[in-house]
């Protein structure tokens, strides 16, 4: 009875900014664990768990030597974990900005399906012939920092381009090209290495850069491999291996096309019976929109 009590009075006494005070919190510590989910920064976190339960034991049995060091350790313990922490900080940071901010339109233009048919026939090529190739995609966040130590070009995204610049014989070839509202922005980018070290001993540099500049950006980046002439695509740090020219086309356009709207998200079917009518042009619509 007297629990009863307690519990009622406890209501009682809650009040409505209360909840809201606790649901934020709630919130920004899920937030987090999302966040650093699947990174390094998680063995990290084990560790800082691990430091301050010696300090908390070093108290119970009155090890005064070992509280000495671990109080003064812990002055500059927020430098330490600001630099520790600093790539997982930035990409955390980042992913809110880029949530914030409206996303680009890429849309359905004609611009941007020749932009998907270009990288897809250049990357079927350059495949054919096994030469290697780094193309990234720019998305919400800029990549201006990476197009500065390359080549600037500021050239129409073309085919024969793409081709050329990858050409053993050409000094180009040897990094990244970097493409920006369809437009080759520069070649020969560096671009950060990953430091997964559960990646497979068969991915070279330029995989590993690739990864690199989708874990730290929202870009996405096509590869072909020098040595095999596999085609990958990466998005979020995961790269997906083995692709053709229809599955490669499906992956650009599910990354840089922004969302239906809600009206055509509820009408999916009659597109789908209207694109694949019978006529001159039914059988283009279709593989652009349905494939």
């Amino acid at each position: 009875m007297t629990r009863s009590i307690e519990l009622i009075e406890f209501f009682k006494q809650l009040r409505l900014t209360d909840l809201v005070d606790f649901l934020v919190v709630w919130a920004i510590i899920y937030g987090l664990l999302k966040l650093v989910r699947g990174t390094r920064a998680v063995q990290m976190a084990i560790g800082v768990l691990g430091v301050g339960l010696l300090y908390q034991m070093s108290v119970y049995f009155g090890l005064e030597t070992l509280q000495f060091v671990m109080r003064n350790m812990l002055l500059y313990f927020g430098f330490a974990i600001l630099v520790i922490f600093a790539p997982e900080i930035r990409s955390a940071l980042m992913r809110v900005g880029t949530n914030l901010r409206s996303p680009i339109r890429f849309g359905r233009s004609k611009a941007v399906q020749d932009t998907w048919d270009e990288i897809v026939l250049a990357a079927q090529t350059l495949s054919s012939r096994k030469t290697g190739a780094l193309i990234v995609l720019e998305r919400n966040v800029g990549l201006q920092n990476y197009i500065d130590t390359g080549v600037l070009l500021e050239a129409a995204l073309s085919y024969d381009l793409l081709v050329t610049v990858f050409d053993t014989h050409t000094p180009l070839h040897d990094g990244a090209v970097i493409i920006r509202n369809h437009r080759i922005a520069a070649a020969s980018c560096f671009l950060p290495l990953t430091l997964n070290p559960r990646l497979s001993k068969e991915l070279g540099t330029r995989h590993r850069a690739a990864i690199g500049v989708t874990e730290d950006t929202d870009a996405v980046a096509v590869v072909v491999s020098e040595e095999t002439g596999i085609i990958s695509f990466v998005e979020k740090g995961e790269i997906t291996r083995y692709l053709d020219s229809s599955r490669l086309r499906e992956l650009l356009r599910r990354s840089l096309e922004p969302a239906r709207p809600f009206r055509e998200a509820i009408r999916p079917r009659r597109r789908s019976r209207r694109a694949a009518v019978p006529g001159p042009d039914r059988e283009q619509v279709s593989e652009t929109y349905i494939k």
